[in-house]
């Protein structure tokens, strides 16, 4: 799929140079996570993958329906929501690579609720951001949307905003911090809530 091609770009030139590493993926029961964790556990590519999301029903059923290829047991489950740092600041303990692809998606949730759009899509970002830089992390990818292209809906708007914080944290940490990329992409078929 691309938006993974996408992803290993940001991550590194090669797989190869990210074997062994340890990562975070927030909202990882969500559609994207749940295939990138997949695809990860297929490629052998890492050491430690540490599943955040909020949802303990869906963590349970990945588990149980990963536990055939995850021999290794790489697998870590983590119930936290990217509103609070100080969750995500424990459970990037280690990690050498977050993606973050947590965030409220839908269009007429963010009409509806454009403040709890804002706490996940915009704080949310930005307490991914100091969390990372807390715990040491080297390398953040946010997943944004192409409604954050010209965004006419509460939802691209947060999206924008996050890719900002996500580049303009490149300008804080220098050389020494984590790098943070962002990647965009669109509807994905027969993933929860889109086309």
């Amino acid at each position: 799929p691309s938006a993974f091609i996408l992803i290993q770009s940001a991550l590194s030139p090669t797989m190869y140079e990210i074997r062994g590493a340890s990562f975070l993926i927030t909202g990882g029961t969500g559609s994207f996570g749940t295939a990138f964790i997949k695809y990860l556990l297929y490629q052998g590519a890492a050491d430690r993958i540490v599943v955040y999301s909020r949802s303990e029903y869906k963590q349970f059923q990945m588990a149980q329906g990963l536990a055939i290829i995850d021999p290794r047991q790489t697998l870590r489950f983590m119930i936290g929501d990217v509103r609070d740092r100080d969750r995500l600041r424990r459970a990037m303990n280690g990690v050498d690579v977050v993606v973050h692809a947590a965030a409220l998606k839908r269009i007429e949730v963010g009409f509806y609720n454009p403040v709890e759009m804002v706490k996940t899509n915009v704080d949310g970002a930005v307490n991914v951001i100091e969390a990372a830089q807390d715990a040491g992390v080297k390398k953040v990818i946010g997943l944004s949307s192409d409604k954050a292209y010209q965004p006419i809906s509460p939802y691209g708007t947060s999206k924008a905003m996050a890719e900002s914080l996500f580049i303009a944290a490149n300008n804080i940490t220098g050389w020494g911090g984590p790098r943070f990329s962002v990647c965009r992409y669109g509807n994905v078929w027969n993933s929860m809530g889109s086309v």
